[in-house]
Formats: structure tokens, sequence, C-alpha cells
């Protein structure tokens, strides 16, 4: 794909964590140069920067990862552990404010290694990304066609340069668990993922399904202000079916522009596209009838105020009218469907 603007991101953007995230616990582990600036920049979750006029004992100050003019045949590259074990859909290599010092191509290989284990001069990496040509101060987005398993990821420029930011779209592998443990089925690190939403203008909906409370009102999921009647939804795959137990729902931050009210409809999907499960969820049962939400407060929603549904793959959060939420949990008790 062409370069372009986060405004212009495509959907898989917002339906699929970024699993390269520093918040998240992703880690640059080791580089062949970083002389400019360096390596942890390259996953911070903020959108890069530029500071005229700021310098550092290496030279001008960049919001980002930048090796040195390379004097010798080879590339620079540098090794990213994800933050959990995924599978990855699309990467956006970006070289926000690179504009003379970008380099001119890029590729992405991957590895998938026990837990714990990190890559050594033995491991066997697999091509993710062949290799693009990058242009400057431009978010580079390409999906990925080999769906591999992966733990960790090698960001390759040709021949060196500067990288704002590398963000790795996936989704997190589900590991095994017993029938009848309950877990955070909504949760992006079990492998719970955003299938639709219907707007996401102040803040990205996979935002609702991360660890820990929000930091601050940019991290979760707002809508822009409703001018006609209805509501805002989004529509999240469960990371495993189960019978849902407890719901909250958490409006860290949001003050002056929480929702008046919420409410859940869930089914369990047997096959379809994400189109299809967005027109089936318009029908789907009632899981948690409407609630009133309060400023800057975690909601806490147990058995008795949801509807004994079986066990179900998708749940549809609705906000009346429309605002913002920091996070959502749907917890429950892994089942067999």
């Amino acid at each position: 794909m062409t370069a372009t603007t986060p405004q212009q991101a495509p959907d898989w953007t917002r339906q699929y964590p970024n699993l390269a995230s520093a918040r998240l616990g992703a880690r640059a582990l080791t580089v062949s140069d970083e002389w400019f600036a360096p390596r942890e920049r390259l996953l911070d979750d903020a959108e890069a920067v530029f500071i005229p006029g700021k310098y550092d004992d290496h030279g001008k100050w960049m919001d980002g990862w930048e090796t040195r003019r390379k004097r010798v045949t080879g590339h620079d590259w540098c090794i990213v552990r994800l933050a959990v074990p995924g599978t990855v859909y699309g990467v956006d290599i970006d070289t926000s404010h690179f504009t003379g010092n970008f380099p001119p191509a890029a590729s992405i290989d991957g590895c998938c290694l026990a837990e714990g284990g990190d890559p050594d001069a033995d491991t066997v990496w697999q091509p993710l990304l062949a290799a693009v040509s990058l242009g400057g101060d431009a978010h580079h987005f390409h999906v990925l066609d080999a769906r591999l398993p992966v733990t960790h990821v090698r960001l390759n420029i040709f021949p060196d340069g500067g990288v704002a930011r590398l963000r790795v779209h996936g989704r997190a592998l589900a590991g095994d668990t017993a029938p009848g443990a309950e877990l955070e089925l909504s949760s992006m690190l079990l492998g719970g993922r955003i299938v639709a939403c219907n707007n996401s203008h102040y803040g990205p909906p996979h935002a609702l399904l991360a660890p820990g409370r929000g930091v601050n009102m940019g991290d979760g999921w707002e809508t822009r202000r409703r001018r006609e009647p209805g509501n805002d939804w989004v529509i999240v795959e469960l990371a495993r079916p189960g019978r849902i137990t407890r719901i909250e729902v958490d409006t860290a931050h949001f003050k002056g522009n929480y929702p008046d009210a919420c409410s859940l409809q869930a089914a369990c999907v047997a096959a379809g596209t994400d189109q299809s499960v967005i027109t089936q969820s318009m029908f789907w049962a009632e899981l948690l009838p409407a609630q009133k939400l309060s400023a800057d407060a975690i909601h806490h929603f147990d058995a008795e105020a949801l509807a004994a549904l079986g066990p179900v793959t998708h749940v549809r959060f609705n906000i009346h009218p429309d605002g913002g939420v920091s996070r959502l949990r749907v917890f429950g008790r892994v089942e067999s469907v």
C-alpha cells in the first residue's frame, strides 16, 4: 500500500491492536546501530513529534530510531519482542518527520520462539513482508500475506536511516484453557479483537480491550458528538466462546463526555464475515439492558444483571447516545460451542 496519513489508515489498524506497543509490553531488544536516535522510541505509542532546534550530543534530536550513514555493505536492523505472541495481520512503517534521512526500503521478518526465549545467531527467521519502498514523512500500511504465529519481528532497513514508529497489528494467540475457567474473554492479550465500530473520531476502539486503566482521555474509545437519532456501537469478538458471568465498563478520565447509558447484546456466531456480523448484530439478544453511566468510574454488572444466553462468541457494546469509554471487560467461563 502506498504512503498515507493516520486519517487514511485502513480499517484493520482499528480492528487489530498494535502488538509492538511499548505500553502493552513490547520491547526493542537489539539493533545493528542506533547512533542518532535510540531503538526504544520506535515502539512509543504516541504519534511522533518534531521539535525544531532541539539537538543532543549526536546531532538533531529525532523522535524514532535512526542509524548513522552506512559506509560499508549491508543494512541496518532492529529486533522487537512483541507484547504477546500473535498472528500478524498488517504493519505500519512510519517515517513521520524523517525527510532527508529515511530508508529507501524496508522488509520485516518474524520468528516464533518458546516462552521466554529471545533470538540468537541460530534463530531461523521467516519473511513476513518482502522489501517495499519507503517515502519520507509518511505512514506505510501493508497487509501481510503470511499468517504465521510470531513472538518477535525484525525490521530491516536498506541501507540505513530513520523510522519514527513500527506498529505490528495482529491478534494475540489464545493459549490452552480448561473448560469452565473464568477469563477476561474480551482482553486483547488473550485474543479478543474489535470487529467493527460505527465511529471512532477521537479514540481507537481497540483501546477498550487493553489491560489496565486508561492513562488519560486519549486512551479509550471516543465517538464524535451525535447530532442525529440513534446510538454508537462497537462489536467485539471474544478470545474464546464463553458463558458471560460479569461485565465492567470503565469511563476513566471521561467526565464531560461519557455516555449517558450503555447496553450489550450478544450471540454465538457459527460462521460468516466481519461484514455479515455487523448486519446480524442489530438483531442479537440483549445481554445487559440499558444502564446509566457516570463520569470517571468503573461500573460493575454481575450475573444478576445479565440475561442467561448460554455460550457466546461476540458482543455488541452500545453507548447511548455517544461519548467515550476507557475500557470494556467481559468476563466469562470458557465453554465449547
